[in-house]
């Protein structure tokens, strides 16, 4: 019998999508300047002023594809924000069809 592989969803190239198990776990802040590590954000300016819809959104973005670490989502993610931004969202397909598989909530978003 042929050995059967599983097809990773990949947020770009080499980069398996990651996905918490709950969006309870995503306590990430909603306010203020946010300043992303560099791992996730290569610009000089890397401060993100989450008061501006546009710029929490883009913020999310960046991190939903370039997070390798639960603890990265954790920190800059909030599940009820994510809930509500997800339709408007830019993201690879890949991610989006991982994170609607794990929490079909946001297919309903």
């Amino acid at each position: 019998m042929p050995a059967t592989t599983m097809a990773v969803p990949l947020a770009r190239p080499h980069r398996p999508v990651l996905v918490p198990g709950t969006l309870g776990e995503l306590t990430g802040p909603t306010r203020g300047l946010v300043e992303l590590p560099l791992r996730l954000w290569w610009n000089p300016t890397r401060a993100f002023d989450l008061d501006q819809p546009t710029m929490l959104a883009w913020m999310y973005e960046n991190v939903l594809r370039e997070a390798i670490r639960v603890d990265e989502l954790r920190a800059f993610v909030h599940g009820p924000t994510l809930v509500r931004l997800w339709p408007q969202l830019n993201l690879p397909r890949a991610v989006r069809a991982a994170w609607e598989a794990r929490h079909p909530r946001l297919r309903h978003a």
